[in-house]
C-alpha cells in the first residue's frame, strides 16, 4: 500500500498492510536531535526517512507578529508582542465583562483575504510528495479563540449568564475561519487529502465545560467547519487533548474521520477502553503516551506498548504521540523504537 492508501484504509478502518503513522509537529527546539539521531537534514527529510503516512501543512499566514493561522486575533487588552508559544488564555480579553451584541463589529476583526496569499498556499501543498497523505493544519480553533476574547474565566462565565454575547463573539469567529479555509481549499485544490481542526475540550480528568454547554454553544461552529471540509472531500482530522471520551460519539456524528490525539493518560482515552467502545464506529490518530512514556520511559517500553496498540488496533489508529507537539524531552530513541515496532 503506499502511504495516501493505507492513511485513507485505516480511517475507514479498512484492513491495512502496516499501522500507518504520523510524527507529530516537533517544536523547532527538538528538531536538532532528532534530525541528528536519524541522520536526517531538516524535518521533511526525517519524515521520508521514516516513511511518515501523514505529511502536515502549516498555511503561511502573513500577520505579524505572530504569522501563524492560529494567532490570527488580537484580542489581549495589550498590544502582543512575541513568538507563538507565548500565546495565553490567562489574561483578560477584549470582551470581558460585555453583554452586548452589537460592541462585537466594533473590533477590527481580520480580513483573511489580506492574510492568506492562494499562490503560497499553493506552492506549500505542491512540496510534499504526492504519495503521502497531505494534512493542511488548519486548527480553526473556534472555542479557544472564543475563550481568549473574553478571557477563559470570563468566557465560561459569559456561556451561563450572557449567552447571547458568547453566541455573537464565537459566531464572528466561525465566519472568519470559513471564509480564511475556502481561501485554503480553492488555493490547494487536489493536493489536500486531509485536514487538522479543533479545539481543546479536556481536562486531565474530565470535560472543561459540561457535554450540554458544548453542544448548545460549540458543537454548531464545529458542524459547520467539517461539513465545509467534507463538502470538499476532504478527511478530517478533530483534535482535542484531554478526557473527551463523553463527546468522541458526537464528533463523529458531526462529520470527524478520527479524533486525536487520544491523550493516553487522560482519564477513559486509554487505547483499550476505546478499543472497546468504539469498535468499528469511530477511527483514531496518536494514542502513544507523550506525558511519560515517550518522555521517561525505556525503548523497550515503547517498543511493547507500540506492538499492544497495534494488537487493539489492527486498524482504526494512525499511531502518533498522544499530542501533537514533540517537545525536545523526547529522547529520539524512543520515537526510533515506536517506528521499528511498526515498520518491524
Amino acid at each position: 500500500m503506499t502511504p495516501k492508501q493505507r492513511f485513507h484504509a485505516t480511517l475507514d478502518r479498512k484492513p491495512v498492510d502496516r499501522p500507518a503513522t504520523w510524527l507529530g509537529l516537533p517544536v523547532p527546539e527538538a528538531v536538532p536531535a532528532l534530525c541528528r539521531h536519524f541522520a536526517a537534514s531538516d524535518l521533511d527529510d526525517l519524515r521520508r526517512k521514516l516513511d511518515d503516512d501523514v505529511w502536515p501543512v502549516d498555511i503561511p499566514f502573513d500577520k505579524p507578529p505572530f504569522n501563524h493561522l492560529a494567532c490570527a486575533f488580537d484580542f489581549a487588552h495589550t498590544s502582543t508582542e512575541g513568538t507563538y508559544t507565548e500565546r495565553t488564555l490567562t489574561s483578560p480579553g477584549v470582551f470581558a465583562g460585555t453583554s452586548d451584541p452589537a460592541l462585537v463589529e466594533q473590533f477590527p476583526w481580520p480580513d483573511p483575504k489580506q492574510h492568506l496569499d492562494p499562490a503560497r498556499i499553493r506552492a506549500a501543498f505542491a512540496a510534499v510528495p504526492r504519495d503521502r497523505a497531505v494534512m493542511g493544519v488548519l486548527w480553526s480553533a473556534h472555542f479557544q479563540d472564543a475563550c481568549a476574547a473574553f478571557g477563559m474565566e470570563d468566557a465560561l462565565m459569559a456561556m451561563c449568564e450572557r449567552p447571547a454575547m458568547f453566541d455573537a463573539v464565537i459566531a464572528r469567529i466561525i465566519r472568519f475561519y470559513l471564509e480564511a479555509n475556502a481561501i485554503i481549499y480553492d488555493a490547494a485544490g487536489d493536493l489536500m487529502d486531509a485536514v487538522l481542526i479543533g479545539n481543546d475540550f479536556g481536562s486531565q480528568n474530565c470535560l472543561m465545560v459540561s457535554r450540554k454547554h458544548l453542544l448548545r454553544f460549540v458543537f454548531p461552529g464545529t458542524s459547520q467547519l467539517i461539513g465545509q471540509a467534507k463538502a470538499r472531500g476532504l478527511r478530517v482530522i478533530h483534535h482535542s487533548c484531554g478526557a473527551v471520551a463523553p463527546v468522541i460519539g458526537d464528533l463523529v456524528a458531526l462529520g470527524a474521520d478520527a479524533i486525536h490525539p487520544i491523550q493516553a493518560k487522560a482519564k477513559g482515552m486509554e487505547a483499550e477502553t476505546l478499543a472497546s467502545a468504539f469498535a468499528g464506529k469511530a477511527s483514531f490518530c496518536g494514542g502513544l503516551d507523550a506525558q511519560f512514556l515517550l518522555v521517561q520511559g525505556s525503548a523497550e517500553a515503547v517498543t511493547a506498548r507500540t506492538r499492544e496498540l497495534i494488537r487493539l488496533f489492527p486498524t482504526g489508529l494512525v499511531i502518533s504521540p498522544s499530542h501533537e507537539a514533540i517537545l525536545q524531552d523526547v529522547p529520539p530513541a524512543n520515537l526510533a523504537a515506536m517506528y521499528a515496532a511498526i515498520h518491524g
